[in-house]
């Protein structure tokens, strides 16, 4: 990514040029096309000169039309030239996300690091249901709060200490459990804000007492652990833990 601009109600136009409402360094041109933001609706419009005519909108040449965000069943593509430009949705707020093929983040990427696979690191934890399930306050990177349902907590013993970790459900069709966590080596080996894993539900379903798996060697950083463009969300207080967990995937940058 090379771009994250924030739409505000109105007329919001996005291109190269310095007046552009979401600027767009490198090869762009200068006015690709303005956005407007009216009451949650969206609609492309044709800068004054008229649409580039390699600007593309799924595939077809670029019109004067609605626009839907990545929140929707058919999210809508733009894209020019090496760039990809789509309208993210975050809690209330629209933004254009700026993708480029030839960005150097990408071709100075230098790979991932891991720790070793340890079995220690992959626990049959207590499924411990909350009926009805909470809602919990999540803090994101921007600055705002999502707010998602947490139907219960995993509970194990992790080097002599009794851990509690509160997963969240990402839709209401999910099949699996979101863990946003922390823990001690994010002052030092691991990303800072925190990582995150996914997790089969419970053996029991999610609303009866049973078991889950949790393998951290499966732990993964967030996108915002790579680029500053990202819209990450951060753990709960809860799940800032005091226990180191060596496994998974490690910082990214030195």
């Amino acid at each position: 990514m090379i771009a994250l601009g924030w739409l505000k109600e109105g007329d919001n136009s996005f291109g190269s040029a310095e007046d552009c409402r979401v600027p767009i360094t490198g090869k762009a041109p200068a006015h690709i096309a303005v956005v407007r933001l009216e009451k949650g609706a969206l609609r492309l419009l044709p800068p004054a000169g008229g649409f580039p005519k390699d600007l593309l909108v799924d595939g077809q040449p670029a019109k004067e039309q609605v626009l839907f965000a990545d929140d929707a069943d058919k999210p809508s593509k733009l894209a020019i030239g090496t760039l990809t430009i789509i309208v993210i949705h975050r809690d209330d707020q629209f933004a254009l996300r700026i993708k480029d093929l030839q960005a150097p983040t990408r071709f100075g990427f230098h790979g991932l690091r891991w720790y070793p696979p340890n079995a220690n690191y992959r626990v049959h934890a207590h499924w411990i249901p909350y009926n009805p399930p909470k809602v919990l306050d999540i803090p994101t990177v921007l600055g705002t709060t999502t707010h998602l349902p947490a139907p219960g907590a995993a509970q194990f013993t992790l080097d002599g200490q009794v851990v509690r970790l509160e997963p969240v459900l990402e839709g209401p069709e999910s099949t699996e459990f979101f863990f946003i966590l922390r823990d001690a080596t994010s002052k030092t080996m691991t990303y800072g804000a925190g990582r995150f894993l996914y997790t089969e539900l419970p053996d029991h379903g999610v609303t009866q007492p049973g078991k889950v798996w949790l393998d951290f060697n499966r732990l993964v950083n967030p996108p915002c652990a790579f680029t500053a463009y990202a819209t990450c969300p951060l753990p709960p207080p809860q799940n800032r833990l005091s226990v180191p967990i060596p496994a998974g995937e490690r910082r990214y940058h030195d």
